[in-house]
């Protein structure tokens, strides 16, 4: 019997040199939209590529055992991976989300809800007692986004997952901002992983992708069942290119968060910022939680100028190697203003809420050279008013 593989050797190897018709090194490509049946009433292990596709499988067989799960679904977007947990749930299930998720995420809830699919409650999953009075109510799914975006807040996923499961309900974690290199919620107690796969799992932002990974075998089947009926399946391409991209995940989480624990410490030193959220920061409220359940702190953060929105327009007009854009998790540096970019649908009311200000600012921070970062950071906050 082979060893267990580390998992930075299935990311870097799996699915290599298994091409049994040519001996490729690197796995093929399957476009094919549909395959041959071996005979009368034999269909072979593919038949059509809504249902199931060789490049899909294999990068879904790769993610669920980075992430220590019994199986996964690749999908078209992070915003499908998500929506395909939701198809579990029934009009009068409850869902109960994080009251800072991402923009895109709660919009996703409130137009599902607004339908009639499902109850809806937002809390703050810090707040132990207003946690616990939402699960008084019988949820049957608690989904976690931790760190959040764009706050980089950390929740206690362990207690949060028991405290759920003692009330009935699933748990979902989304875990793009850290991937399995530095977080692996189902050890943790979650039911569900969800992935942007757009962002560090890909890596080189040419792909648009998702993918839920389950901890037990028959939510995993009933999940490709229900992605077989939606529709919401990833491409062979997309998922070629994520697998090619999964290779070089663990060297580029590492490089990417030193990038980043020296750029949230400049920051933090700087006078004309006034607060740093990264976790990797002593001073982070969460820094202990985030020290227990991860292995590393990641290379997202985000933080509030001194200025107001005049020192936005200034910094974003005046910043150097960081490009304004939104996503994340690529090679390059990003920065985006979630007020008007990622977080614009949310409203301001529900931003207030949230804790987002019109003075954040977030950071993806990239491979360059950390200089250069920071040099060209102290170009957008030297322009900044005073």
């Amino acid at each position: 019997m082979s060893q267990p593989k580390s998992p930075e050797t299935i990311a870097a190897s799996h699915g290599v040199a298994t091409d049994s018709a040519y001996g490729a090194v690197t796995p093929p490509l399957y476009l094919s939209t549909t395959f041959a049946f071996p005979g009368y009433e034999k269909p072979g292990a593919y038949d059509y590529g809504r249902s199931g596709n060789p490049n899909r499988d294999m990068l879904g067989d790769a993610l669920a055992r980075l992430e220590g799960g019994a199986g996964a679904v690749v999908t078209a977007s992070g915003m499908a991976a998500i929506d395909l947990v939701l198809g579990r749930l029934r009009p009068g299930d409850l869902l109960v989300a994080p009251h800072d998720c991402y923009g895109g995420t709660q919009r996703l809830f409130l137009a599902r809800a607004e339908r009639g699919h499902f109850d809806l409650a937002f809390v703050d999953q810090s707040d132990g007692a207003a946690l616990q009075a939402v699960l008084d109510r019988r949820p049957a799914l608690v989904f976690i986004e931790t760190p959040s975006n764009p706050l980089m807040r950390v929740v206690d996923i362990r207690a949060i997952a028991a405290a759920a499961h003692a009330a009935g309900a699933k748990v979902a974690v989304d875990n793009t901002f850290l991937s399995p290199a530095l977080q692996r919620p189902i050890a943790l107690g979650a039911d569900f992983v969800v992935h942007s796969t757009t962002k560090y799992l890909n890596g080189h932002s040419d792909v648009v992708g998702g993918a839920v990974v389950a901890a037990d075998a028959d939510e995993a089947a009933a999940l490709r069942a229900w992605a077989n009926v939606t529709g919401a399946v990833g491409s062979p391409f997309d998922a070629w290119l994520t697998l090619r991209g999964l290779r070089t995940l663990f060297p580029r989480m590492a490089q990417q968060a030193r990038n980043a624990d020296a750029v949230a410490r400049f920051l933090a030193g700087h006078p004309k910022v006034a607060a740093v959220h990264y976790p990797g920061l002593e001073s982070h409220p969460s820094h202990a939680v985030a020290r227990a359940q991860q292995s590393g702190y990641g290379a997202m953060l985000s933080f509030d100028l001194a200025g107001g929105t005049a020192a936005v327009k200034a910094f974003v007009g005046h910043v150097r190697v960081f490009v304004l854009a939104e996503s994340l998790g690529g090679v390059e540096s990003l920065v985006a203003h979630p007020a008007t970019m990622t977080h614009a649908d949310m409203g301001a009311e529900a931003r207030h809420g949230a804790g987002i200000g019109d003075s954040l600012l977030r950071l993806s921070v990239g491979l360059e050279n950390e200089a250069d970062l920071i040099a060209g950071l102290e170009a957008g906050l030297a322009a900044c008013p005073a």
